[in-house]
């Protein structure tokens, strides 16, 4: 029985566990990334290990999210990551030279190679056959340390492509027809894996559109082959010698397999307030729109503005529509400029940002009050943009331009006719924004900068022998890493600073949860399916540490949050019934008697007293020898702390 590509690259990364679905395995990581918005905590858990030199093939500091300067904070942040990278053996990629994914696709990626990021759009790496994965800060901080990143040994989903885009049809259209099937969690411990003839009608930067997405179905990641496509932009990047053919073996089974014909697809849009609330342009019909954003890391590549330049060319954007366009890297801008692109955008009436993740993360270009957005994002969720009530709608870039002009949202098919739009044989390299490292003989003589807002991670402590804790919030299902932790230019350049950004936990669905929590000192937070989906951010269980939180108790958890829950020493928790959830209140006082005991002798069903109540419910606590570890130990950084020490 054959392989999938999927389960290639993994076993022959396998350190620890056996290639069994749903077991646990341990597996090498060949490179890392992280952004300003984690990286500051990353790098602060790195220090905290004690180790000298990261020990990658090859690990990337980028400055993407906190680009905004309204304090000392972001800058200070940028300080501290390039003095870190340059004594620590990590590249540090400068604010202006691009967005981490783009960046990384572009100068970094390897087929084959793994790579864990502090971002869950990682796998956009998957565009030329990694295995990259979202992870939080201090799971990366392990890996850069040599230490092993450990997963579920996933299912493999194999989605095959048939026949080819219709003109004004779009990569993004291809995602989005994947959300509209499978739904925000359907790639839950999944791997998709596309193939098929369709694929070779698809350009890297198309794939990559695909790939990045793939974290929106909470899948663990999402790979294309390495093929032909792959080799020829490998090629025109200058680094066409990293290039290797990764396939999945011809006899390859799969878990799943989901078959979708190009040619049949149409302009699709995802609608309020969710990426997997999918309409085709005819069924939302002419709808008025107050702003158009093209860019982030999902869409905006030379291909991308190549296209957007076409349709804007020699005209002008409609005067009710604000138009924002981001590049998204250096090398993109740089050539938008050779090329003519730039200029023809700013004389349609675009606002061009800087090369930056910006409106995606709520970092500026906020819509109006109610108004009607539509963005080439990937995300949507409820007051993401920075206005509470604004209307987010994901939509591809050729659709995006093509309303930019009409003021409604339009099909693009209308345009008629496509041209040929091709990629350059040569891409224009100009590396000048990638610092290196110094040698390691010269680490010492590196002076670390830290500014004021920099904290120490917060303190752990091993797990209580017994919980007593009231609950302290209630939630229901779908709960994102933005309900947990907000993003946004005012929250963002507090991720430094742990005790500053609790203030910010869980207001969006209970603005007095910061206060009530940290007066009760420890609790208990529940809540319903799919708990924790969205962002890789560790301040998503950092804060809530921080707030006294000991224990999650919901229907289901999305993966990487679950993840860092453990690292932070919270207690994932599900129910063996989900409709016990009715059973608990907020403000219900609630105790897991000897727990530490229970967990220590390897018991995973474990027994929750609702006090208040006076109600007994079962509670699954499904930890591994390792994660079990970690919870006894406090945390990740303890159990590493205490292993590297042995």
């Amino acid at each position: 029985m054959g392989l999938t590509l999927t389960e290639k690259i993994l076993k022959a990364h396998l350190v620890e566990g056996e290639m069994v679905k749903g077991s646990e395995i341990g597996i090498r990581i060949d490179q890392t990334l992280t952004q300003d918005a984690t990286g500051t905590m990353a790098y602060l858990e790195f220090e905290a290990m004690g180790v000298p030199r990261v020990r990658t093939e090859r690990s990337v500091a980028y400055i993407d999210h906190n680009t905004l300067q309204n304090g000392f904070e972001n800058a200070d942040d940028h300080r501290f990551i390039g003095s870190v990278a340059k004594k620590h053996g990590i590249y540090f990629s400068r604010p202006g030279n691009g967005i981490c994914h783009q960046v990384h696709l572009e100068r970094f990626g390897v087929p084959g190679k793994t790579l864990i990021g502090s971002d869950s759009h990682t796998p956009t790496g998957g565009g030329i056959g990694m295995i990259a994965m979202g992870a939080g800060g201090l799971d990366v901080a392990v890996a850069m340390g040599g230490g092993t990143y450990y997963i579920t040994c996933p299912k493999v989903v194999k989605v095959e492509l048939t026949g080819k885009l219709s003109p004004w049809v779009a990569a993004k259209d291809v995602i989005l027809e994947v959300l509209r099937r499978m739904s925000v969690k359907g790639g839950v411990g999944k791997v998709i894996e596309y193939c098929g003839e369709g694929v070779k009608t698809l350009s890297v930067p198309e794939r990559a559109t695909i790939t990045n997405m793939g974290a929106e179905l909470g899948a663990t990641t999402s790979i294309f082959p390495s093929d032909e496509v792959t080799k020829q932009f490998l090629e025109a990047q200058g680094r066409g010698e990293v290039w290797s053919e990764q396939k999945a073996d011809a006899d390859a089974v799969y878990d799943e397999e989901l078959h979708i014909d190009l040619s049949e697809l149409v302009p699709l849009a995802a609608c309020p307030h969710s990426p997997d609330n999918v309409k085709t342009v005819a069924e939302l019909g002419k709808l008025k729109i107050d702003q158009v954003c093209i860019g982030s890391c999902t869409n905006s590549s030379l291909l991308d503005m190549m296209k957007v330049a076409h349709i804007l060319k020699g005209k002008t954007v409609n005067p009710d529509v604000s138009l924002a366009i981001a590049p998204g890297s250096k090398q993109v801008l740089n050539m938008m400029a050779d090329m003519g692109i730039l200029g023809t955008l700013i004389a349609a009436g675009a606002r061009i940002l800087e090369s930056a993740c910006g409106p995606c993360i709520g970092m500026g270009q906020s819509p109006n009050s109610g108004g009607i957005s539509l963005r080439t994002f990937n995300r949507n969720f409820l007051g993401r943009s920075g206005t509470k009530d604004g209307q987010i709608y994901l939509v591809s870039p050729e659709l995006a331009a093509y309303s930019a002009l009409t003021g409604y949202l339009s099909d693009p098919r209308e345009l008629g006719d496509m041209p040929t739009f091709t990629l350059p044989e040569k891409f224009k390299v100009h590396d000048n924004m990638i610092v290196k490292p110094v040698p390691a003989e010269e680490m010492d003589s590196v002076e670390i900068l830290r500014g004021p807002n920099i904290k120490p991670f917060p303190e752990t402590a091993p797990l209580e022998a017994t919980i007593s804790a009231g609950c302290s919030l209630k939630v229901g299902d779908n709960i994102t890493t933005d309900h947990i932790m907000p993003a946004g230019a005012k929250i963002l350049p507090l991720r430094s600073n742990i005790p500053a950004i609790s203030q910010h936990c869980f207001t969006v669905c209970d603005e007095a949860f910061p206060t009530r929590a940290k007066e009760m000192g420890k609790s208990i937070i529940v809540g319903g399916s799919n708990y924790g989906q969205g962002s890789s951010r560790e301040h998503a269980a950092l804060a809530p540490l921080y707030l006294g939180v000991k224990a999650v108790l919901v229907k289901s958890f999305a993966r990487i949050h679950r993840a860092n829950l453990i690292n932070a020493g919270i207690l994932p928790l599900t129910f063996v019934n989900e409709a016990d959830y009715e059973k608990i209140a907020q403000g219900d006082e609630l105790e897991l008697a000897d727990v530490r005991k229970h967990i220590e002798n390897g018991e995973t069903t474990l027994t929750l007293v609702n006090k208040t109540a006076g109600v007994e419910i079962p509670v699954l606590c499904e930890l591994t020898g390792r994660t079990k570890d970690i919870i006894l130990a406090g945390g990740l950084l303890d159990y590493t702390r205490d292993a590297l020490s042995k």
